[in-house]
């Protein structure tokens, strides 16, 4: 009975023993886990796509005494997220940053920007809102076709908030 107990024993021991030597002042800092988790969401916002391409089979069959069947693959690359609409702010041309504005006050903002896709932007696109306070500004339409790599002023009739006091952005 005196060795069966033994080894069990040691083993109690050896397991308190190490269970033991952690440390005490483990305090989770909830404020870093979230910086990180905006990190990586930021950093997930400017990931690429990347395309991998798909093999499609094409059947040809030739009229003859025997038909023969010839099987041949070509690559098919999927759609991805589309390249044209990409632009490239160059500078404000009217409101700069910062500007002091009274509430309810009517202005227009104006940006001169660049298309640098790789085609041209059609009548009926729209540049939205996409963040920040809305200052009750409409969706910009296009009339007209903005070739690639063609620059242009583009303006937006916003309203500057009322009861808000301090930096207001859109």
């Amino acid at each position: 009975m005196k060795t069966k107990t033994f080894p069990i024993i040691a083993i109690l021991i050896l397991g308190i023993l190490l269970f033991s030597c952690g440390t005490k002042d483990t305090e989770i800092d909830v404020d870093a886990i979230r910086t990180e988790a905006v990190k990586t969401h930021i950093a997930s916002l400017t990931e690429v796509l990347v395309v991998l391409p798909t093999v499609t089979p094409t059947l040809t069959v030739e009229p003859s005494a025997t038909p023969t069947v010839d099987v041949t693959a070509t690559l098919e690359t999927p759609a991805v997220a589309n390249p044209c609409y990409k632009l490239l702010w160059l500078e404000d041309r009217s409101i700069p940053d910062g500007m002091q504005m009274k509430p309810n006050e009517v202005f227009t903002k104006t940006w001169y920007v660049q298309n640098n896709g790789g085609c041209a932007w059609a009548p009926g696109f729209a540049f939205r809102n996409f963040g920040g306070e809305l200052m009750e500004g409409e969706p910009l339409i296009l009339t007209d076709s903005i070739p690639s790599g063609a620059k242009r002023e583009i303006s937006i009739e916003l309203v500057a908030p009322a009861g808000t006091n301090g930096l207001v952005q859109s």
